[in-house]
């Protein structure tokens, strides 16, 4: 489901991705009947313009999150350093998408979020804590737990960060669904945080996907 305040990109979100075999795109409205829309279509994802004006979206992300059974929610921004993607990104959001995402890459990202995955630019990111010294300083603490990790559990930690779901990261790494949920779930009590993408933004602050990028693919 599509919620933007502008007809256009609402209907240019459902062209792109109703092209895709596996994604049906069951509505899309503006800010103002998101909340009773999501009640009746049941979409899995939901992808949220974090400005409109007929209502805040950081207002309706919250509103969505406390639904019985929420759907994932992930903002759409057309800054990098949107001022509000950090305390949507705190308020439970799955992570954000910028409104000139490729067209072929739009399709590939939803199907992340509805895996469980982190849809989050490591361009836009570094942009958001750049803009935010402040809550940078504040996170420092946090972002230093990152050494309590093992280093399975950083490996684990970088491919959270890169969006991937519990079944890609086993794939990926060669270890069963249950054997990579409970590093997921060691890596959170580590962290303290309570969501992957709260993990994802300390690995961000950490550096580990700058490491990552650094470190040759291994033969494992």
């Amino acid at each position: 489901m599509v919620v933007d305040d502008e007809a256009l990109v609402r209907s240019g979100f459902e062209l792109i991705l109703s092209g895709a075999d596996d994604i049906e795109v069951v509505a899309t409205t503006a800010g103002a009947e998101a909340v009773d829309t999501v009640r009746r279509a049941g979409p899995d994802v939901v992808l949220l313009d974090i400005r409109m004006p007929d209502v805040d979206g950081l207002t309706v992300l919250r509103q969505l999150r406390a639904l019985p059974a929420p759907p994932v929610v992930a903002m759409l921004t057309t800054f990098d350093a949107d001022e509000y993607i950090l305390t949507a990104l705190r308020s439970g959001a799955a992570g954000f998408l910028l409104k000139d995402t490729e067209p072929d890459q739009l399709a590939q990202l939803v199907r992340t979020l509805a895996a469980g995955g982190v849809v989050m630019s490591p361009k836009a990111s570094r942009a958001v804590w750049q803009s935010h010294p402040g809550a940078a300083v504040a996170e420092d603490e946090e972002a230093a737990c990152v050494g309590r990790l093992s280093e399975r559990e950083r490996e684990v930690l970088v491919l959270i960060a890169e969006g991937l779901s519990n079944a890609e990261i086993g794939t990926r790494i060669h270890l069963s669904a249950g054997t990579v949920k409970d590093h997921v779930t060691a890596i959170l009590t580590k962290l303290r945080v309570g969501s992957r993408v709260q993990a994802a933004l300390l690995a961000q602050r950490a550096g580990l996907l700058d490491e990552g990028q650094r470190r040759p693919e291994s033969g494992r």
